[in-house]
């Protein structure tokens, strides 16, 4: 048997990663949909690489543990990519927050249950959670570390306004909950860490460059001091790095890769 590789979300990020990450490796792609991962599987496949497919809602525990076992069939659970989500144009508070928020707690905790030794993970999450007005320490805290199952039932939580700000909280989650789930990792002999990425070009952010935050995504391209959006490949570029070897002290970290976006937002001429 192989060494596997587990992509959740295999869009444009997700595929670039597994192809960084996957040479000698099983890949299994869990989407949403069976259309979805059948798509990514036959664009990996014609880049060289064995794939399996599956259908899974991340927002499922059950689900999740599913994808576990299939892979646990397949070899050593070597990496686990972590690239699923709705933006806010594409869902409702409630789903964002159980899918990007809940669910991705929820693979951290089963895959770190799991993960071979030498094993790494990497969760996509976004600038977006580094937007939101500040927490407190004790909630942050919490966002870390509590239960994934108590998490949707925190009262900062649940009184977020709209859809915006549950994209935000569960990003802000995603980047935190890295650092909580590092301690566990370890235990295995593995390390875990976000990537909070800018304006990708995917169709997620195309949803959003023409969806109802069409004016302030567009204003955002303008100013942001890369001048342009990102491409997946510079986003599986850096998830290459900190997943391979050269990264071996590096755990429990966030990086932002956003060009420049975030620092425009707080430092540039109309923050």
């Amino acid at each position: 048997m192989k060494d596997v590789t587990v992509v959740v979300g295999a869009g444009g990020i997700g595929q670039a990663i597994a192809r960084r990450v996957s040479h000698d490796r099983q890949i299994l792609v869990a989407n949403h949909t069976q259309k979805s991962a059948d798509a990514a599987a036959k664009v990996l496949e014609f880049a060289g690489f064995d794939v399996t497919v599956m259908e899974a809602d991340i927002s499922d525990r059950v689900a999740v543990q599913a994808v576990v076992a299939k892979a646990q069939e397949l070899g050593s659970i070597k990496a686990l990519v972590q690239a699923a989500g709705v933006s806010p144009s594409q869902a409702p508070i409630e789903q964002i927050l159980k899918v990007d928020l809940y669910g991705t707690a929820i693979l951290l905790e089963e895959f770190g249950k799991v993960i071979a030794p030498g094993g790494a993970g990497v969760v996509i999450s976004s600038q977006s959670g580094y937007r939101m007005p500040a927490l407190t320490a004790e909630q942050d805290a919490l966002l870390a570390t509590a239960p994934a199952e108590d998490l949707l039932e925190l009262d900062f939580v649940k009184g977020v306004k709209d859809t915006l700000h549950a994209y935000q909280m569960s990003k802000r989650c995603n980047s935190l909950r890295v650092r909580g789930e590092a301690i566990n990792w370890a235990k295995r002999n593995a390390r875990v860490n976000a990537i909070s990425s800018g304006i990708i070009v995917t169709p997620l952010a195309h949803d959003e460059h023409y969806g109802e935050r069409a004016d302030f995504y567009q204003s955002m391209l303008k100013k942001m001091p890369a001048g342009r959006a990102g491409t997946p490949d510079e986003v599986a570029a850096l998830a290459a790095h900190i997943m391979g070897p050269e990264a071996g002290f590096i755990t429990g970290s966030d990086f932002l890769i956003d060009g420049g976006a975030t620092a425009n937002f707080f430092y540039g001429p109309d923050s």
